[in-house]
């Protein structure tokens, strides 16, 4: 399979009052043509940070401090905002952020803000760019009369489905999900998810990336799983790998043992003691360490790498293949 998106040694710091945070600390990825892949961790693990380091737009006081994201085989990280924003951003990859509400102007119709989006990118009719706005609507289940509606008159799952269809309707290669589901009943958070599943079959070559805490959702959304902590990859392998007694990293184990199972008895549910690390001084050596149940001596003096343990499945910990 084709890499869309190739992220090479990736550093995302913010540059605060009181030191550097690093949020995001040298992390290597790809993904596949078609391919789904789910970031999981904690909260401040660099989830979502992740995700606005792929569209090149770190929330102030953040900059990228090296590395390379390749889409489409050009590196994005040096272009200038301008070239940003007019041939990469909902062109080239796209993103539906956390909270439809905040995302939408209040001032503003559906159908203008969709029109303003589409003709900043695109040099077409506004007849033309109404048919497009008004299929993809239709795409996720909505009628054309949404357009003539403010998102105050919307209901959460319909702001949701706008969002996820201006992030569709210029035919992006990489879609950034981040947390679609936050803030919405259990009702309309299956509704979503199922339109997220029937827009990956209809679209066979979309690649995805699915950002949530949930990792009952990753495993019916993704095809392969990526666990952060602390700022960096802790584990990447297949939704197999992950999800069997193949996970590798302590840190996935816990939160695998702190998830509730559907069908089978579950005597009492893990948890992790302790705090995440704080990124403007982290700890020396692996960044888990501090809470890790099987942590040694070099676990605290020396970084681990994240290494191949089998096809598709890498795991930075200096305990696996460890004898005593």
């Amino acid at each position: 399979m084709t890499n869309v998106l190739e992220v090479n040694n990736l550093k995302l710091y913010y540059y605060t009052s009181k030191g550097v945070v690093r949020a995001l600390d040298d992390i290597t990825f790809s993904l596949q043509e078609g391919e789904t892949l789910g970031i999981v961790g904690e909260s401040g693990c660099g989830k979502t940070t992740a995700g606005l380091a792929l569209l090149n737009m770190p929330m102030p006081p953040g900059k990228i401090a090296g590395g390379q994201i390749i889409i489409d085989g050009q590196d994005i990280v040096p272009l200038a905002e301008k070239e940003m924003r007019r041939h990469v951003r909902w062109q080239k990859i796209a993103m539906v952020f956390q909270g439809a509400m905040n995302c939408l102007t209040p001032v503003f119709t559906i159908g203008k803000l969709m029109m303003e989006t589409m003709l900043e990118h695109k040099t077409m009719k506004k007849e033309e760019a109404w048919h497009i706005i008004e299929k993809y609507l239709g795409y996720v289940g909505l009628p054309a009369g949404v357009t003539k509606r403010y998102p105050h008159e919307l209901s959460g799952g319909m702001k949701q489905r706008v969002v996820i269809a201006m992030a569709l309707f210029m035919n992006p290669k990489v879609v950034v999900f981040d947390e679609p589901t936050t803030a919405l009943d259990v009702i309309v958070q299956c509704q979503i998810l199922n339109l997220i599943k029937k827009l990956k079959l209809e679209k066979a070559l979309l690649s995805c990336i699915f950002i949530t805490h949930d990792l009952a959702t990753e495993a019916e959304v993704a095809n392969r799983i990526m666990v952060m902590y602390g700022g960096k990859i802790a584990e990447i392998g297949t939704n197999q790998q992950i999800y069997s007694e193949r996970a590798a990293h302590p840190y996935t184990k816990k939160l695998l043992a702190a998830t509730p199972r559907l069908h089978q008895k579950v005597d009492h549910l893990s948890f992790i003691p302790g705090a995440p690390p704080d990124l403007l001084a982290p700890p020396t050596g692996c960044r888990f360490h501090l809470r890790c149940e099987v942590a040694m001596g070099k676990c605290s003096a020396q970084e681990p790498p994240l290494i191949e343990i089998e096809p598709d499945h890498k795991v930075a910990c200096w305990k696996v293949g460890y004898k005593e």
